[in-house]
């Protein structure tokens, strides 16, 4: 038996497999599709997040092909580096630039290149996919349906070692405490430089996306894979120090 009470963990294994395999396939293909391309047909870029920019040269979707190089924050005159349509592309290669357009910045100074094309997401968000990919790994490997998305989160680590998180119930506050790990090192990062003269490094940007992606995955896998219909009731639950879930009115 489980130390959550079941006598399989098929679910929280289909969790992990699936969250890995989407956002692995997409972390290789950021790779992948720049080096098919032919060499230097996608230039430096400067878009903005969540907007999409680059869809085609002079229709809908094209502010990052104008010359925006006034703009003191994002944007330049994408004239002088080359015009870009990710709609012009493959459909493999569109979507992946399609998502990166839609959802970073695209800045060049913060992005890799490879074969003369810039990637389609910025170093930042590769750190985030690639965190995203471990965090799903680490999950599908140690993670267990403990009912609640809490207790799920903290099943990854051994019942003596979190015994007295469930003594003194402490166990949302540690949750939470996780959660700020990931989320506070990019958000400092990312609002220092956004506010300040700091210009970060994209070593930096790599390492603070990573461990964002880490911890925001191991929670979204955790609370996917929390389901009250895997047991017959909370009190089959097994929880560390001999815990139960008790429900308030």
């Amino acid at each position: 038996m489980l130390p959550n009470g079941r006598i399989e963990r098929i679910r929280e294994k289909k969790v992990g497999t699936l969250v890995a395999s989407i956002t692995g396939l997409y972390l290789v293909l950021l790779f992948l599709i720049p080096i098919f391309l032919v060499t230097d047909s996608v230039p430096e870029l400067s878009g903005r997040a969540n907007r999409i920019d680059y869809a085609t040269i002079d229709g809908w979707g094209s502010w990052g092909n104008q010359d925006n190089s006034l703009n003191e924050d994002i944007g330049h005159n994408q004239e002088e580096f080359g015009y870009f349509s990710w709609s012009d592309l493959n459909p493999v290669a569109a979507f992946v630039y399609s998502f990166g357009d839609l959802n970073c910045h695209q800045k060049s100074e913060r992005s890799w290149e490879i074969n003369g094309n810039q990637l389609a997401v910025c170093v930042r968000d590769v750190g985030l996919f690639l965190g995203l990919f471990v965090g799903a790994i680490f999950w599908r490997f140690k993670g267990l349906n403990r009912w609640t998305v809490r207790d799920s989160f903290l099943s990854v680590f051994r019942d003596e070692q979190i015994s007295f998180l469930y003594i003194k119930d402490r166990r949302m506050i540690a949750m939470i405490i996780f959660l700020s790990i990931g989320a506070l090192p990019i958000g400092f990062d990312g609002f220092y430089q956004l506010l300040t003269d700091y210009e970060s490094t994209n070593s930096m940007r790599l390492i603070t996306g990573t461990i964002a992606g880490f911890v925001l995955s191991w929670w979204f896998c955790a609370a996917i894979s929390s389901k009250t219909n895997d047991f017959t009731d909370s009190s089959q639950v097994k929880l560390p120090a001999n815990a139960g879930l008790v429900f308030k009115d």
